[in-house]
């Protein structure tokens, strides 16, 4: 994973509450054996009509949000299955942050395995934030990991968040399972010399 530690972005706001993993990526496109390529599909209901054109009236195809890093949305973001390919999918998309009032538990779980930071902030602010991006589609947000802090350009809202600070370290070192694991790379292969020369008992 890429380290994450501060970065400003643009916002889109997705004002829907509930919003499931079927919803995030619908289950025709799991067939892939790849991980990339999702993005392609992400939200593809609300995305494209029928016909296959785009839906000019959904916000992610609108000028201003296509570019757009931080995804705001309602409560109980992630809801429904487990399928890890929705933060596959807004990865892809170029989504880094998701800012909600909350998140279903294994969604939540899956975004750090994947470079995603979920930011849980009260319902309130969460409200503030998708309505000024809903008249601003330049309305940005800064988001600082190492302090727990967000703020938008103007510093009209400015907010802490809490994260685990196991999380939190590997967000920043850009570390998932495997990178946990080559981290002790040294001491796996002593122990693995050391047993070898124990034969297999130690």
């Amino acid at each position: 994973m890429e380290p994450f530690n501060t970065f400003e972005g643009i916002v889109a706001p997705l004002n829907r509450v509930n919003v499931d993993t079927d919803q995030i990526i619908p289950k025709q496109f799991l067939k892939r054996i790849e991980r990339t390529g999702f993005g392609n599909f992400l939200f593809y209901d609300w995305r494209f009509l029928e016909d296959g054109s785009e839906n000019k009236d959904f916000i992610l195809n609108k000028e201003g949000y296509k570019n757009a890093s931080i995804l705001v949305s309602g409560r109980n973001f992630g809801s429904g299955s487990s399928r890890e390919h929705a933060p596959w999918a807004l990865q892809d998309f170029g989504f880094k942050c998701i800012i909600a009032p909350s998140f279903a538990d294994i969604f939540f779980n899956n975004c750090f395995q994947n470079g995603i930071l979920p930011i849980t902030l009260p319902e309130d602010i969460v409200n503030e934030i998708i309505s000024n991006s809903e008249k601003d589609p330049d309305y940005k947000i800064t988001v600082d990991l190492h302090d727990q802090r967000i703020w938008d350009h103007n510093e009209e809202v400015v907010a802490d968040f809490q994260i685990e600070s196991f999380r939190r370290n590997c967000l920043i070192n850009g570390l998932d399972d495997i990178g946990l694991t080559l981290d002790d790379e040294v001491n796996i292969t002593q122990f693995e010399t050391n047993r070898s020369k124990h034969g297999g008992v130690l």
